[in-house]
C-alpha cells in the first residue's frame, strides 16, 4: 500500500464514474465539481471516460468469501451487501475495467466503518471512502511498490499486510474495503499514541490524527517512525499527495451522501 505516482487516484474518472452524470451536461459537472475541494493537480494522471451507459452482467457477483474466523464473523451481512453492489465500466489505460457506482462505493464504506468500529477512533465512512478514492479512485487494479512487492485490489493490500488484518481475497470489494477499514483503526490508534503529548486543539488534533493514518497506511514501518505529529511536510512527496488525496476523497463522500440523497438514489 505505499503509493507511487504511477497508483495515484485517477480523479477526473472518478468525478465521472462516482457521481453517475451521465445525464448531465459539461456545465452542470463543473459547477457540481466546483462546489467541493478541487482535486490536486498531481492526482489527475491518467483520465479516464465512462465506456457506456448500461454496466454490463457484475463480473465480481462469484468471488471467495475464505476469511480468518474473527473476519468471518465480521462479515455476517456480506452477501447481502454483495447483492446490493451495482458496477458501471469505465476505460482505463485502454482497457474496459469496472468500477462501483456511487451508491456502492458509499455502502461499502459504511458497511466497513461500522463493522471495523471506526467512530471508536475518530472516523468515519468518508474516512474509508476517501483512502480507498487515494488508493485507487475505486477501480480494483493490481499496483507495485518500490520495494517491487505487488498489492492488490480497491485497498492496495500488499501479501504481507493483507495476512495480517486476516484477508485472503484482496479482489473482493466488501473484503478489502473493510479490511482497509480495520487497518485503518490499527492506524488512527498509532497516530494517537503520536499525538498524545501534542496538547492539540480538537480541530488540529482530528486533521493531524488523520494524516498518520494516510501515514501508517502509506509508508513501511520504518518511514513510519520518521513522522511525530508535526513533520509532515518532510514526509516523501508520494505520502504527502495520499494525505491530501484522502482529504478530498472524504469531502467528495459527503457531497456524494446530499446529491444522492436529493435524488432519492442513496442506500443507507
Amino acid at each position: 500500500m505505499k503509493s507511487l505516482p504511477a497508483r495515484l487516484p485517477l480523479a477526473l474518472a472518478a468525478t465521472v464514474a462516482v457521481v453517475g452524470f451521465a445525464g448531465l451536461n459539461p456545465t452542470t459537472v463543473s459547477e457540481a465539481v466546483s462546489r467541493t475541494v478541487a482535486a490536486p493537480a498531481a492526482v489527475a494522471t491518467a483520465p479516464m471516460a465512462v465506456a457506456a451507459a448500461v454496466a454490463p452482467a457484475n463480473p465480481l457477483t462469484k468471488l471467495s468469501e475464505s476469511t480468518q474466523d474473527a473476519v468471518r464473523v465480521a462479515f455476517a451481512n456480506t452477501d447481502a451487501v454483495r447483492e446490493k453492489i451495482k458496477w458501471v465500466p469505465v476505460n482505463h489505460a485502454g482497457e474496459k475495467v469496472m468500477t462501483p457506482d456511487a451508491a456502492s462505493r458509499l455502502l461499502l464504506a459504511k458497511f466497513a466503518a461500522e463493522r471495523a468500529g471506526l467512530q471508536e477512533v475518530g472516523l468515519n465512512y468518508q474516512d474509508v471512502y476517501g483512502l480507498i478514492m487515494a488508493e485507487t479512485s475505486w477501480v480494483p487494479r493490481t499496483g507495485m511498490g518500490k520495494n517491487g512487492t505487488r498489492s492488490y485490489g480497491l485497498a492496495q493490500f500488499e501479501p504481507g499486510t493483507a495476512k495480517g488484518v486476516g484477508l485472503k481475497n484482496p479482489n473482493d470489494p466488501v473484503e478489502a474495503v473493510y479490511a482497509a477499514a480495520l487497518h485503518m483503526k490499527h492506524a488512527a490508534e498509532w497516530s494517537a499514541d503520536k499525538l498524545e503529548a501534542l496538547k492539540l486543539p480538537p480541530q488540529v488534533y482530528a486533521t493531524k490524527l488523520r494524516e498518520g493514518v494516510s501515514v501508517y497506511y502509506n509508508l513501511s514501518w520504518k518511514g513510519r517512525k520518521v513522522w511525530d505529529g508535526v513533520n509532515t511536510a518532510a514526509l516523501p512527496e508520494a505520502t504527502q499527495r495520499h494525505i491530501k488525496n484522502t482529504a478530498w476523497g472524504a469531502q467528495r463522500a459527503e457531497y456524494l451522501e446530499e446529491k444522492l440523497a436529493s435524488e432519492g438514489g442513496l442506500s443507507s
